[in-house]
């Protein structure tokens, strides 16, 4: 079991060439992993959305395709985790809509070379990217469009965790760069630099942490009115098809603990550990569905999509492998309210089929300037754009 979760997690839509019958695994855990290989472009009519809305392609080719920055120039940047095929493994994207029509004509290597360099970010026209075991910086990145600079270390302590390690990186209202730490496990107390959301000024440096008790985020935003950080984490894995949820989390200031590896979402306990003494336990703003794996995240700022949509919030669901059935495999809506969640409902549903096999995993959301959402999708290698209207 340990080598087909750890396949699972390092290559995502990847046949592992492991075979496991009902009789090797835990109880109550299933392992659903049923990608096929479709044209996206030929199958966009399978994701269903509200009325008024059209799912179109973004940019092409783009293996491997998580989350995403979006900079100044409106270059954006595409990080990567691992790909069905290892030559796309350790790159960093740069897309451009260079005539302004809304479809990305190019898509360029910005970065190679990396170790599973998930999260990106820009700020101040440089380029920081999470990897594995380290978090580095390209300066003037768009100064450098054939050979990216060499890139400056901002932290290396992270250790080569492969499980959760794929980081997720922001800046944040107040300036500083947020980044999240998975833990390094599928359940257990993590040391001290892993199972958190860190902050840091823009050059490394007066690093603290501001959440911990987080499993595995990977993604977060901040509320556009209230300035509050909000973020994703997934529940634990082999605990059967029910439990425990996966998570959305409000963290109005630093110094909450989340829960893990006590306790899920609201009140689900895990018996296997006791927390320590006086630890105060902060409850999930929202469950979400199990095994859904809830990940990148954005409130919608701005005003294209109608006004029951705008300041609300939207989720990646990335699917589901530790399901007997496959679950997950879309774009959902989080409805807010008084900063209150309140509920949820499905926005974009398709990539899963009624076979049960998915041909799309979305990851991340970007909301551009002319109000469009887009979404990375991992497996199918693409970037879909969401409108609203003609």
């Amino acid at each position: 079991m340990n080598a087909l979760y750890r396949c699972l997690a390092l290559i995502p839509g990847l046949l592992c060439g492991i075979s496991l019958n009902a009789q090797q695994m835990p109880p109550g855990s299933g392992v659903a992993v049923n990608p096929v290989t479709l044209n996206p472009a030929e199958n966009l009519h399978r994701i269903k959305l509200p009325e008024g809305f059209k799912i179109e392609i973004y940019a092409n080719n783009v293996p491997g395709a998580r989350s995403m920055s979006l900079g100044p120039d409106g270059t954006l940047y595409v990080g990567t985790q691992s790909t069905a095929s290892r030559e796309n493994i350790g790159k960093v994207y740069a897309v451009r809509d260079q005539d302004g029509d809304g479809v990305a004509e190019t898509v360029k290597v910005a970065v190679e070379g990396l170790n599973m360099p998930n999260g990106v970010a820009i700020h101040d026209g440089n380029l920081y990217v999470a990897e594995l075991e380290r978090l580095v910086r390209f300066d003037a990145i768009a100064k450098h469009p054939d050979k990216a600079p060499e890139p400056k270390v901002l932290d290396s302590g992270f250790g080569n965790t492969w499980m959760h390690g794929w980081k997720f990186l922001r800046f944040g209202p107040d300036g500083r760069l947020y980044m999240a730490v998975g833990s390094p496990c599928n359940n257990c107390v993590p040391d001290d630099r892993h199972g958190q959301i860190v902050r840091m000024d823009a050059d490394g440096g007066n690093r603290e942490v501001f959440a911990s008790g987080v499993r595995n985020s990977v993604g977060f935003d901040w509320q556009p009115e209230t300035g509050e950080l909000w973020f994703t984490d997934n529940g634990r894995d082999m605990w059967g098809d029910d439990i425990p949820p996966d998570e959305l989390n409000h963290a109005p200031n630093a110094g909450l603990h989340f829960g893990f590896p006590y306790s899920y979402g609201k009140a689900t306990a895990d018996k296997d550990f006791t927390p320590p003494a006086g630890l105060e336990l902060q409850p999930a703003a929202l469950e979400l569905p199990p095994h859904n794996a809830a990940i990148g995240m954005r409130f919608y700022t701005g005003a294209a999509f109608p006004e029951t949509y705008r300041k609300q919030l939207f989720i990646a669901q990335h699917g589901s492998w530790n399901s007997s059935t496959p679950v997950g495999y879309r774009v959902i809506l989080v409805r807010i309210e008084n900063n209150q969640a309140v509920g949820w409902e499905d926005f974009a549903n398709g990539w899963l089929m009624e076979d049960k096999h998915y041909w799309g995993r979305p990851v991340d959301l970007e909301v551009m300037p002319d109000g469009a959402l887009l979404v990375a999708d991992d497996h199918a290698g693409v970037i879909y754009k969401i409108s609203y209207g003609k």
